[in-house]
């Protein structure tokens, strides 16, 4: 969270919610990629480990 503070929510003043979350979004976009593998998800991407996730909670 506080790269987020510091990138992007202290960066400046946002005229609306909606401007900051997409600021938000693209943020966490670009530095978490959803097709880089993550070590921390047991070398999967994140979208791998999401359909992981959903398979296991359907069953």
């Amino acid at each position: 969270f506080s790269l987020l503070q510091k990138n992007v929510l202290n960066r400046r003043r946002w005229a609306s919610r909606e401007e900051l979350r997409l600021a938000i979004v693209s943020w966490i976009e670009r530095t978490y990629h959803r097709r880089r593998r993550q070590r921390a998800l047991g070398r999967l991407t994140p979208i791998e480990y999401e359909k992981l996730l959903q398979a296991a909670h359907a069953a």
